[in-house]
């Protein structure tokens, strides 16, 4: 380790490298970390000096980084990012009235963010983390206090549970599309609309042709005009009238409502499983994850209510 000590350029070196690098300017990047042009210059030729190799091509007003160069600003960018996101986890940590809730990219904008404001007025003196991710993230390894699953509970055995929304789905599409194509007359004919498809890399997810079987409709050809794998561009499209897709009801509810989203046909599959929120079993939660656990079924009691 002692050599792995001299080896390494210090901190301060690195973290004016990775902004000049950036920037591709030292005068930007002094400006950025509230420098000197001169001791962003010195650090960089400190950085050169150590490694034994230049990392810029210098020339009149600009600078581009060399092959060795590029290289090494990819590496340090990577390093320094994981670097902050550790620190500012252990930060947001540290304050006793944090709490960290993981859930889906669609979860977290479509249910979470339009009643934060009533989180924050019921639940003032706590801070809620949210953190998402493409998959589920181990909750239990990640040392998080609550997560949003999708299924049944015996899909978690090492996890307690509490219900938020049962799982409910719809087709919806826009005023605007269906002012343009009309309203189906059926489940059958909406079959041959514009179908806006969600191919779900991670998480199971029912897809138009398990829909239309609910309907009765058992060799439905469902058109595969468009397909996304992000639930939140899936509604994004259906919103700009791009077509209809299928709508979880505890994540479009609030759209229908608003108008932004209308409900095609009268057909709802009813699944069986639900959203819930987990947490691992045998672990105490904190009064605060209590007070967040309370909130976030009463919010699905509400909505299913």
């Amino acid at each position: 380790m002692d050599n792995l000590r001299h080896l390494l350029p210090s901190a301060g070196n690195l973290i004016v490298f990775e902004a000049a690098g950036r920037q591709l300017s030292f005068t930007k990047a002094a400006h950025e970390l509230g420098m000197t042009q001169a001791a962003v210059s010195y650090a960089i030729r400190s950085l050169e000096s150590q490694l034994g190799a230049a990392l810029f091509h210098r020339a009149h007003r600009a600078v581009s980084l060399t092959e060795a160069g590029r290289r090494f600003h990819s590496d340090v960018t990577l390093g320094l990012s994981h670097i902050r996101r550790s620190a500012e986890d252990i930060r947001g940590r540290g304050r006793v009235n944090t709490v960290t809730l993981a859930a889906s990219t669609a979860f977290a904008s479509l249910w979470m963010l339009p009643r934060l404001h009533r989180l924050r007025d019921e639940l003032p003196d706590i801070d809620l983390r949210i953190q998402t991710a493409d998959r589920d993230l181990d909750i239990r390894n990640e040392n998080i206090e609550l997560g949003v699953r999708g299924g049944r509970p015996e899909d978690w055995p090492d996890y307690d549970s509490a219900l938020i929304a049962p799982e409910v789905i719809v087709a919806v599409a826009s005023a605007a599309y269906l002012g343009k194509y009309g309203i189906p007359e059926s489940v059958a004919h909406l079959a041959r609309h514009k179908l806006i498809h969600l191919e779900e890399p991670f998480r199971r997810a029912c897809d138009w042709q398990q829909w239309f079987k609910s309907a009765g409709l058992e060799a439905v050809a469902a058109n595969r005009g468009l397909a996304i794998n992000d639930y939140v561009l899936v509604i994004q499209a259906v919103m700009e009238g791009q077509g209809v897709a299928l709508g979880w009801q505890h994540l479009t509810e609030r759209l229908v409502t608003s108008g932004l989203l209308k409900k095609v046909t009268s057909h709802r599959l009813t699944t069986g499983a639900a959203f819930h929120v987990i947490w691992p079993k045998g672990r105490a939660l904190s009064s605060q994850t209590e007070l967040v656990l309370t909130w976030l079924t009463k919010e699905g009691r509400d909505v299913s209510g």
